[in-house]
């Protein structure tokens, strides 16, 4: 199956405790059907000091459910679905169906 939001994405949260945050696709995984966003779903480790890292309380951004997740609409930056059709030229693409703006450039 194809997938339905990638790394460069811009989305908007739906669902959880960063419900309305809005962020861009760091990473994709599409084997655990789950994304990375930036500054969305924030956790704290706790990391041991090595000889190359300094360790401490590091915050970064934990994986989020791609059902929990829509991909922003590039004419009015609303949620939307995504579909998918091919061009004439017989390239597949998505497309926002909110607007029917194609997202894949």
């Amino acid at each position: 199956m194809a997938a339905k939001i990638k790394k460069g994405d811009k989305v908007v949260v739906m669902s959880g405790r960063d419900k309305g945050r809005r962020g861009e696709v760091l990473k994709a995984l599409p084997a655990e059907a789950r994304v990375i966003v930036q500054g969305v779903n924030k956790v704290k480790r706790h990391t041991r000091q090595t000889q190359t890292s300094q360790g401490g309380i590091i915050e970064k951004e934990a994986p989020i459910h791609v059902s929990n997740v829509m991909i922003e609409d590039p004419k009015d930056y609303e949620p939307t679905r995504v579909g998918f059709k091919v061009l004439e030229d017989g390239r597949k693409v998505r497309f926002a169906r909110r607007s029917g703006e194609v997202i894949d450039v």
